[in-house]
């Protein structure tokens, strides 16, 4: 036997879920409850005090139906005698003959049990019909017929009653809960369940719903200020607004004066380190769980499901059930066909448990009604509204937290569940799905981390001898940085939510930044400083949409720095913001994939003196903007891809240098249109695969310095030679056997590299280049290296490893400025000089040697 609490805990669910249970699954829920208790109840009385009792109708009283004088109603008269200890007997009369029948007769359930006594057996031998004949029934053929009408005389449906209820019941408990069990959507609604409890307690829903009160104050006062402002210019509202998820600054916002101090945070934003990681924790668990449960709608199609099945359920129950309140009884005509064994063919019989069980069916019948009409209620609230989008629209009017986005399928069928419980939850919730809030939680915790003392200790001197502070990986900028007031050179690195406050006018010394992957966003203050002060300006990419647009209204920029993808995948180059407000912009250097020089780089043209383009091995096709191009100095094409020397080269009137590195020149022919170059000193050829010099190269009178490295070249003609200005030469890594003998005519010559050749003699006219400083003979076939070679008075560089030496000479002493540490040269070799010498080239004379690389 069940008790009854082990039978209700049946429709108990885990306490966990009571905030997805609206008040109508409680409501059907307590419903159970009670039709379960209707259903044992039932049961226990059936099981106890279920009686049928039989007589048998006589054929006369079959034929008169039982006249009104004389039966009318049956008078049943009850008078309890005892013979010695056997059993109790009760003397019935039927019409005006009594009967007498043990007592044990009237119950089916227990009349088995009991065995009659010989007083018994004589005793019934007395009986006799209403007409005062026998019946000729004995105790054991009672109890047969007993149980043959209980059977056959009773509605199934009052046999079954208890257990029918208790079956459909169930059904409904099941039906009911089937979501929370399912294993598909068990495990999500668990993790709902369990990540909704922990944002609702965390200490950060709290506080930043506190700071949100505070700021809206603030703004308030700050309304009587605002202005309009200049286009890409952002300030501190906008994290709340839609575009602050994006990299690019609005066009307006609400100017701060440089003067005014900054406002502090609130000290209610102050969280322990503890609470602080995991707010950071939830937020991470929210962003999963929503790109998990949002891709699908299986919650909700099975809580649809299994209304729609409760439904059903209800009626169906009420269909049938109704038909069978009438069919409950108390007297019934059993007609068992015993008639060779009993005598009689008809019997009249009475149900004692008729009258409870038609109110207990009633009662059942108006119970399912109420489910079955809550049932419908469940269904019109369901297909009512779109139940699988979900809209945060009230949290972000009354918070500023305007960025909290609209979810949808399960995650906002949940969410609507919940509302149903307590609106509080999602609003709360609603606090871990803004960007704006983990920004701001991000904040509290890195100014916690990064103190000024921890910034102080990162802070190194780079190769210019400035004080550098490079940022790494970070969640934002943190607040002590603007206190290094002494600080040159700023990096931010992979750091998506940088902002620079008004904070930073205090970095007078700052006039170099960089932003690697770091779409910063800034505050007025803060972009006018930057546009007074800024001088060098570094932007590493992805996308062109990363580079802050407030990059373009730098007007005192100087030096400005683009790396990324500028090339679409259709071969369309995508177009930079408009440079014409860099007005003294003078060096600029684009690290890409171009395909034509951008046409927003001519805005800058005039003023511009250096451009710099380094493709990663994309074909550069349009050079055309190099002709606008009249006052750059410096032009660097590098890893373009070019087959010939661009002929807008030649209209650049004041180009001095030209680079065009590693790309895939083969001929230099056009060469003799540099002599219209008057300017140009500087000329690299290097990384290509030229195979010969013309020698119409003779013609560039003013240069300095040529540049041939690491290509195909196997002579030098005598036309070098005859550029008497010339003080650099590079030809490494080429494949020359000799030296001509005319470039003792170098007279001005100062770095002279020849090395990964084939050079196997020097020329004794080499050193008659009296003003070398740097000589880099290494990788080549050299046997012997002239004597006078200590002719070489500036000589503090001197390159021979990778030859076929077997010494040095001593004369090697008399290069005053030559030292140990400039002569390359395998140690063997070094050992092979008179130890005087080597005295000398060990002594250290503070004079650095120079490569001319």
């Amino acid at each position: 036997m069940f008790t009854l609490a082990e039978v209700a805990s049946l429709s108990d669910i885990q306490p966990t879920y009571r905030i997805l249970k609206p008040w109508w699954d409680v409501f059907m829920d307590y419903l159970a409850v009670v039709m379960l208790m209707v259903a044992i109840f039932a049961g226990t009385m059936q099981l106890t005090k279920d009686q049928v009792v039989c007589l048998p109708v006589l054929q006369s009283t079959v034929n008169s139906k039982v006249q009104p004088d004389t039966a009318g109603k049956a008078d049943f008269t009850t008078v309890e005698t005892t013979t010695g200890q056997e059993a109790s007997m009760r003397t019935v009369s039927f019409g005006s003959a009594p009967t007498v029948t043990p007592d044990i007769f009237l119950s089916s359930a227990t009349s088995s049990q009991y065995q009659p006594t010989e007083s018994d057996q004589e005793l019934k031998k007395e009986q006799k019909d209403s007409s005062g004949r026998k019946t000729n029934l004995d105790f054991q053929q009672y109890v047969f017929i007993n149980q043959m009408c209980y059977h056959l005389a009773l509605p199934w449906y009052s046999k079954y009653f208890p257990y029918l209820v208790l079956i459909h019941t169930i059904i409904l408990i099941v039906s009911s809960n089937f979501w929370f069990k399912y294993p598909k959507t068990c495990s999500k609604i668990e993790h709902f369940v369990s990540i909704l409890g922990k944002c609702f307690e965390s200490p950060w829903t709290t506080k930043a719903l506190s700071e949100t009160a505070c700021e809206d104050s603030e703004n308030k006062q700050r309304l009587t200020g605002a202005q309009s402002l200049p286009k890409y210019v952002s300030t501190s509202s906008d994290e709340g607004s839609p575009s602050a998820s994006t990299p690019m600054i609005t066009k307006s916002g609400f100017k701060f004066s440089a003067d005014k101090p900054m406002i502090e945070i609130p000290s209610v934003t102050i969280l322990d380190k503890k609470d602080g990681e995991q707010a950071k924790a939830l937020f991470e668990k929210v962003r999963k769980f929503r790109a998990h449960v949002e891709d699908s709608d299986l919650i909700y199609k099975l809580y649809v499901g299994q209304t729609v099945i409760k439904t059903v359920k209800f009626i169906f129950i009420l269909c049938y059930t109704a038909n069978f309140v009438n069919t409950i009884s108390f007297e019934h005509i059993c007609n068992p066909k015993v008639e060779h064994l009993i005598g009689y063919t008809q019997f009249e019989c009475t149900h004692n448990m008729a009258y409870m069980l038609k109110k207990l069916l009633i009662s059942y019948i108006s119970l399912i009604c109420v489910y079955g009409f809550i049932c419908l209620y469940t269904l019109f609230w369901l297909f009512r509204i779109p139940l699988k989008e979900y809209s945060f629209e009230k949290v972000r009017e009354e918070s500023s937290f305007s960025d909290i986005p609209d979810v949808k399928n399960d995650f906002a069928f949940l969410l609507h569940m919940v509302d149903q419980y307590d609106q509080l939850y999602s609003k709360r919730f609603g606090v871990f799905l803004s960007e704006v809030s983990e920004n701001k939680l991000r904040g509290i915790s890195l100014n916690h981390e990064w103190t000024y003392e921890k910034l102080r200790q990162h802070i190194s001197r780079n190769a210019q001898d400035k004080q550098e502070l490079h940022l790494f990986m970070l969640s934002g900028v943190p607040d002590a940085v603007f206190d290094l007031t002494d600080l040159d050179v700023l990096k931010l690195e992979l750091i998506p939510e940088a902002k620079i406050t008004a904070k930073i006018s205090q970095m007078t010394n700052l006039q170099e930044l960089h932003l690697y992957h770091c779409p910063a966003k800034v505050e007025q203050t803060a972009f006018s400083f930057l546009r007074d002060h800024l001088r060098c300006l570094h932007v590493k990419f992805t996308d062109v949409a990363e580079i802050p647009a407030w990059v373009y209204l730098l007007k005192t920029l100087r030096e400005l720095y683009l790396i990324g993808n500028l090339n679409s995948e259709n071969n369309k180059m995508i177009g930079l913001e408009s440079l014409r407000e860099l007005r003294h912009l003078k060096i600029l250097h684009v690290k890409s994939n171009l395909t034509k020089i951008p046409p927003n780089i001519t805005d800058v043209a005039p003023h511009l003196t250096k451009l710099v383009i380094h493709n990663d091995g994309t074909k550069l096709v349009v050079l055309n903007s190099l002709k606008k191009m009249t006052n750059v100095a410096e032009l660097e094409l590098q890893n373009c891809e070019l087959e010939r020397i661009p002929h807008a080269i030649f209209s650049l009137s004041n180009l001095q240098e030209l680079d065009l590195k590693s790309n895939s020149i083969r001929t230099i022919e056009e060469i003799i249109s540099f002599q219209h170059l008057k300017r140009l000193t500087c000329l690299k050829l290097w990384h290509n695969k030229i195979v010969s010099i013309p020698s119409s190269i003779t013609h560039i009178k003013n240069l300095e310095s040529l540049y041939l490295s690491n290509n195909k070249l196997e002579t030098l003609p005598a036309a070098v030679f005859s550029l008497q200005k010339l003080r650099c030469l590079d030809v490494s890594f080429n494949s020359i056997a000799v030296i001509p003998v005319e470039i003792g005519l170098l007279q001005n010559l100062q770095h002279f590299h020849i090395t990964g050749n084939k050079v196997d003699i020097l020329p004794k006219q080499l050193f008659k280049c009296v003003k070398l400083r740097t000589l880099s003979l290494g990788q080549n076939c050299i046997t012997s290296i002239p004597d006078k070679v200590s002719q070489l008075l500036q000589l503090t560089y001197l390159e021979l490893k990778g030859n076929c030496l077997d010494r040095l000479p001593a004369t090697l002493g008399q290069c005053q400025l030559l030292r140990k540490s400039g002569l390359i040269v395998e140690d063997h070799l070094f050992d092979t000089l008179p130890s005087e010498v080597k005295e000398v080239l060990n002594q250290d004379t503070g004079i650095p040697f120079a490569n001319g690389i």
